[in-house]
């Protein structure tokens, strides 16, 4: 006896850089700034919500959808940030985490054949779930500057433009950026405008840590646009937002006609989300200063690390929104990024995630990634050991 062969629906997926360098860390006793996660709690205010909803017998399935009372709190939220009066009914579905969002709008939205533009680096569940759905990934890799007038990455909209097919469904676009720190402006949403604008291309856009922005800039959200809201799936997530990540919870907001496309997709890959959290979610969301007072919060964080790596050998990229600080190396180093990041690791004590995995086929940008999402002295201890190169 044995057991039968299985053909991989995903051939080319092992076990994530995320997974490989955190097993590095703890092995190494590093300070892990590698994956994306903070260390430190929520308010206390949000977990006895949570508990009062359990208390109260809020402990059965709540609507495919999600519990109402969430997602009137979501669409009043978007309407005071964004303008955009989304329909609680009919157009936000609460989901368990972005990510099983991000899939759901590729598998309702992408036909096998069908090409989806991903602008890379990327965060690493965009390429499988348009592999699962039987899409073509078609990548688009972002500008990286030099020089004293360095700003970072940014999207080369030509480039973007030049991809489009006339088997093009779906742009995903993410902005703040994961893994670059890099933000969208009004402008970049003005230019993808123009190129959908009149076509069957659809917008996927995931806007995960759109309340971390900074230097009084504004999040450029799609649901802000016009042109881009009536064709767009917008991605969020409480778990960034409230120091939850653990609890999987994000919610999807589009247009009426392919919000009943995503549901009939979500009442099947997951049907609904954990209901006390919900409730506990919904009540939190009464007081908009968590969110709106978290910009000022990570902007700290930001400047505290930015302020120590000043003082060593690496060379600073802008970090204009997310919690991530990226940084180039040559100045210590001419080892691959993932071999960098490893002996950082274990030589330096401090875990970073090498840029290059962010790719679909590896690009050797001599640039890693910090997460600057923890405590003070933790942030403290990681420029302590890095303050020795």
């Amino acid at each position: 006896m044995s057991t039968p062969n299985l053909q991989s629906r995903l051939p080319a997926v092992g076990t994530t850089i995320f997974t490989l360098m955190s097993a590095l860390a703890t092995e190494h006793g590093a300070v892990n700034l590698g994956q994306g996660f903070p260390d430190f709690g929520c308010d206390d205010k949000l977990l006895d919500m949570v508990n009062d909803a359990m208390r109260a017998g809020l402990n059965q399935y709540p609507p495919m959808a999600g519990a109402a009372p969430l997602r009137e709190a979501i669409a009043a939220k978007i309407a005071a940030l964004y303008g955009h009066a989304y329909d609680a009914g009919s157009e936000i579905t609460v989901t368990a985490g972005a990510t099983q969002g991000i899939i759901t709008a590729i598998l309702c939205a992408v036909h096998p054949g069908d090409e989806v533009i991903v602008i890379e680096p990327a965060y690493d569940s965009y390429l499988p779930s348009i592999q699962l759905a039987g899409g073509v990934p078609v990548t688009v890799q972002m500008r990286i500057g030099r020089g004293d007038d360095d700003r970072g990455f940014s999207v080369p909209w030509d480039e973007v433009a030049a991809a489009v097919t006339p088997r093009t469904r779906m742009i995903i676009i993410n902005t703040p950026h994961n893994p670059t720190g890099s933000i969208l402006r009004q402008a970049d949403l003005d230019t993808l405008a123009g190129i959908v604008d009149g076509t069957r291309i659809l917008v996927l856009s995931d806007e995960v840590y759109e309340h971390m922005v900074y230097d009084g800039q504004q999040h450029a959200s799609v649901s802000r646009h016009p042109v881009l809201a009536e064709r767009a799936f917008v991605v969020s997530s409480f778990g960034k937002t409230y120091h939850v990540t653990g609890w999987k919870i994000g919610y999807v907001a589009a247009p009426a006609a392919l919000m009943a496309e995503f549901r009939k997709v979500h009442q099947y890959n997951v049907f609904t989300v954990n209901t006390p959290m919900q409730h506990g979610l919904a009540g939190y969301m009464a007081n908009p200063a968590p969110y709106l007072e978290l910009p000022a919060f990570y902007q700290k964080k930001r400047d505290l690390f930015r302020a120590g790596l000043a003082g060593t050998r690496f060379t600073l990229l802008p970090a204009d929104g997310t919690y991530f600080q990226c940084v180039r190396y040559d100045g210590i180093s001419d080892l691959g990024e993932s071999e960098f990041a490893q002996w950082l690791t274990r030589e330096i004590k401090v875990a970073a995630i090498p840029v290059s995995a962010f790719y679909s086929r590896p690009k050797e940008s001599g640039i890693v990634r910090f997460c600057f999402a923890k405590r003070d002295e933790t942030l403290r201890l990681a420029l302590e050991r890095l303050a020795q190169l």
